[in-house]
């Protein structure tokens, strides 16, 4: 059992390891609950139900996430251009959403937001994606280049996540630095 005052983020933490582990069709109250080892009651005490609870979760995932964009961008070897921190960011957003996938669209699904620490955190991993975007912008409108970035990203996890298109497929995925490079070159 969680030491007193330690409850909300055992019950986070309850939360996360089900996400990755079954999904979200493994994200009740009860089972969050049995997980941290407590009464069922406890998660809706302490975060007003599930919805609630997911609120927290996914502030958690997007927590790991501005980490995960942040690294990428501030880890490149000496040398490393514009296109690397892009490309670098972007690659980090695609591995995040194919090794947490459950608790991606968690996160995605609680935007937009009310909550303002949820808010606030979830622009922070925009923000790492504007700041790369901002070499590529100068002859193009900023938030068009942002949206169409955060687009292709996005649509290349979605499509890539989980997934192995056998050869015959019609659907036919280049690599994403290919992608990229032709939306920003």
């Amino acid at each position: 059992m969680p030491a007193r005052g330690e409850l909300p983020r055992a019950l986070i933490e309850a939360g996360l390891a089900l996400l990755d582990e079954e999904g979200t069709e493994g994200l009740t109250l009860r089972r969050v609950a049995a997980r941290a080892g407590v009464s069922h009651a406890a998660p809706a005490h302490h975060f007003d139900g599930l919805p609630g609870l997911k609120t927290a979760i996914a502030t958690r995932g997007f927590q790991s996430f501005l980490h995960d964009l942040a690294a990428a961008r501030d880890n490149l070897p000496e040398g490393a251009d514009a296109f690397d921190a892009l490309l670098a960011v972007n690659l980090a957003y695609i591995h995040f959403a194919g090794n947490r996938t459950a608790l991606f669209r968690l996160m995605l699904d609680q935007l937009p937001t009310r909550d303002a620490e949820l808010r606030n955190i979830s622009n922070g991993s925009y923000l790492v994606l504007k700041e790369v975007c901002a070499p590529f912008t100068a002859n193009r409108p900023a938030a068009a280049l942002e949206a169409a970035v955060w687009a292709l990203t996005h649509g290349y996890a979605s499509l890539t996540i989980g997934k192995t298109y056998l050869p015959e497929a019609q659907v036919r995925t280049c690599s994403y630095e290919e992608a990229l490079r032709l939306l920003v070159g």
